[in-house]
């Protein structure tokens, strides 16, 4: 693996993670407002 690929990789699995951070942030807010009215 070159230098460019081992950076490439670098950057997308940063990406990927920062992307999946947001996902399940945002499912909690979805998520989670609804519960809290469920609660008694």
């Amino acid at each position: 693996m070159t230098d460019k690929d081992k950076e490439r990789q670098d950057k997308l699995a940063a990406a990927l993670r920062e992307n999946l951070r947001k996902r399940k942030a945002q499912a909690r807010q979805l998520t989670g407002k609804p519960e809290s009215d469920d609660q008694p």
